[in-house]
């Protein structure tokens, strides 16, 4: 790597790797011992039609959408690290604070770390087709969409 190359592109710094959750990791602990684990994070992509967008996502990813569903005037799909939401602009606009929508074990715990960290519940906890939601605002302003999924979704998905 040049010196122009370093001074645009410095290494990232080093942090401890965390286990992903799954069988055989372990869930985060905080100093109450109290476990959350970040399931699957997905990249939100925003289309007019359904059904034009997921061919080229499903070619991309290598695999069918694992959710197909309808919610509050708006379809969504789940295709690898994609949640595409389709609709008119004006039902997808309710949904486009969230910059991202983050699949957690524990919905409840999100909530109390979110207070813990100067973050704040925008949408109360609801149910939906998948399991729980909510939207949160984080202290640093980021918008995110929290879900809890049903058990069997989560087997189903994740193994």
């Amino acid at each position: 790597m040049s010196y122009l190359e370093s001074a645009y592109f410095p290494a990232p710094p080093t942090r401890p790797s965390v286990p992903r959750a799954g069988a055989a990791a372990a869930a985060p602990t905080d100093e109450r011992g109290t476990t959350m684990a970040i399931l699957k994070t997905y990249a939100r992509l925003w289309v007019d039609d359904l059904d034009r967008a997921l061919p080229l996502l499903t070619e991309l990813v290598g695999a069918a959408p694992d959710l197909r569903f309808g919610f509050g005037g708006v379809e969504l799909a789940a295709v690898g690290d994609f949640l595409v939401i389709a609709g008119p602009a004006e039902q997808r606009a309710r949904y486009a604070d969230a910059s991202a929508t983050v699949v957690v074990s524990d919905l409840d715990e999100v909530v109390t770390r979110l207070a813990a960290h100067g973050g704040r519940v925008t949408v109360p906890v609801a149910a939906s087709e998948t399991g729980r939601f909510l939207y949160a605002e984080h202290a640093g302003g980021a918008q995110v969409e929290y879900v809890e999924w049903v058990p069997e979704l989560v087997r189903r998905i994740l193994g």
